[in-house]
């Protein structure tokens, strides 16, 4: 899967398409009495040659008929479901989107008329836009529905596999079609991995007393290998006055973001222990793990880490050494909910929770929302009282700090595509950052 140049000549919106033929088909439909949910009379209809089921299907959803009629098609296995169990579909389109905050969307388009929505990796963005599109020369033409064997395709394709952008561009692509496939089947995409596990789902982001969200997470700093006594007294004070002003009713989680320097971890970890963190989130970068797991051997409180990890690979080694007691996986770029769901399982073998990470937009958070509610070892889900202005239809709203889970088909969510496209432009830069006084390159 390379990246080919050609597609950076319009980098803010990519479109692959192809015409696809459909088959005539005979189906079997009923149609509900108006008012009546249980008395139904079924009929058989044999269409005309030039008329089939998805035809009229696709006039329905275009035409907004479904709100209007009392009953449609009788389709297993639920009455939301678009297309019938035996019936044919493929993907006959992708399309992506960069917008000026540097989220990227990617939208795949079926036959069925049915439509997928997955978001891709923030950092570079043209790049994951791009790559997306080089993957409709397999893609499309395919039935959607094959989730896990497209992954795999997709992955075990590139002799280079790995790294943030090729799984990112996976991601993007995994989240769509379990997408497609949710509606296919007229279910919540959990529920097509044996959820739900739970019926609520608890959220972190800004302390909330409308809300009950109860949870939050503030940042350490810190740039130089071993940072000063002051600096370490500063960053503990300012803790230790956050847990006095809102008390032990508040799980308040550290974020080191990868920017310290082990041997300042070290000396901060200690110096905050008796405020009692929630956890340490990637107290260092995760690229030499034995480094990690010797801080967590260190400390009672919780390491957290994971959004910059990718694959059941990535993860593998820092659930065996220990290196952390709480994994954030991001669904934007750790494998897409097909991957997520199998990190979820091995980190349930050694205990550890999964706490989704997304600093990300409405895909996202509705995928992480998805994996949530179908795994048993989920712990809380980052920025998940986050409401997003992209959405057609609002999230249900949280109330107690949980959000009830996902109802709808597919992600749980529709894009309002004209909102989505006011905001498409030239994604902000990723810049790099300097020390203040002697002007090295530090990490952020």
């Amino acid at each position: 899967m390379m990246i080919c140049k050609r597609y950076f000549n319009n980098v803010n919106s990519y479109d692959v398409s192809t015409n696809i033929s459909e088959n005539i088909i005979s189906v079997s439909a009923c149609i509900r009495k108006a008012g009546s949910v249980n008395r139904m009379w079924r009929f058989h209809i044999m269409f005309d040659k030039k008329i089939n089921r998805r035809s009229i299907i696709k006039g329905i959803i275009a035409t907004g008929a479904f709100g209007v009629l009392d009953s449609v098609f009788t389709i297993e296995p639920t009455d939301a479901a678009q297309v019938g169990p035996n019936d044919t579909i493929k993907v006959t389109k992708i399309k992506t989107f960069v917008l000026k905050n540097s989220w990227v969307f990617v939208k795949i388009s079926t036959d069925a008329g049915i439509v997928g929505w997955g978001e891709m990796l923030k950092d570079d963005a043209k790049a994951c836009a791009a790559g997306a599109m080089e993957v409709g020369d397999y893609l499309i033409g395919q039935d959607p529905c094959r989730v896990v064997h497209h992954w795999q395709a997709i992955h075990r394709a590139a002799f280079y596999r790995g790294g943030p952008i090729k799984t990112a561009i996976l991601s993007g692509i995994d989240q769509a079609l379990w997408d497609i496939k949710g509606k296919v089947y007229g279910v919540p995409v959990y529920k097509l991995l044996g959820g739900p596990t739970r019926d609520r789902i608890r959220v972190y982001g800004n302390v909330n007393k409308k809300t009950g969200v109860n949870a939050m997470k503030v940042g350490a700093g810190g740039t130089k290998y071993v940072e000063g006594a002051k600096h370490v007294s500063e960053v503990a004070e300012r803790f230790k006055a956050l847990r006095e002003k809102y008390g032990d009713g508040v799980d308040i989680g550290i974020d080191f973001h990868g920017k310290v320097q082990p041997p300042t971890a070290m000396l901060l970890v200690k110096a905050l222990e008796p405020y009692n963190p929630w956890f340490y989130e990637e107290v260092v970068q995760c690229l030499n793990v034995d480094v990690m797991a010797e801080i967590a051997r260190k400390t009672h409180i919780p390491l957290a880490t994971g959004e910059r990890i990718f694959t059941k690979w990535g993860f593998r080694e820092v659930i065996e050494k220990r290196a952390a007691q709480i994994l954030q996986p991001d669904v934007n770029y750790a494998g897409g909910i097909t991957e997520l769901k199998i990190i979820a399982g091995m980190a349930e073998a050694y205990y550890n929770p999964i706490a989704p990470h997304n600093p990300n937009g409405p895909c996202s958070l509705a995928a992480s929302y998805q994996i949530a509610a179908s795994i048993p070892n989920f712990l809380v889900q980052e920025r998940g009282d986050r409401e997003h202005e992209l959405l057609a239809k609002p999230l249900e709203p949280i109330v107690g700090g949980y959000r009830p889970i996902p109802k709808d088909p597919g992600l749980g969510i529709t894009i309002d595509e004209d909102k989505l496209m006011a905001e498409v432009g030239e994604p902000r830069p990723y810049m790099p950052r300097f020390d203040r006084d002697d002007g090295s390159v530090v990490d952020w």
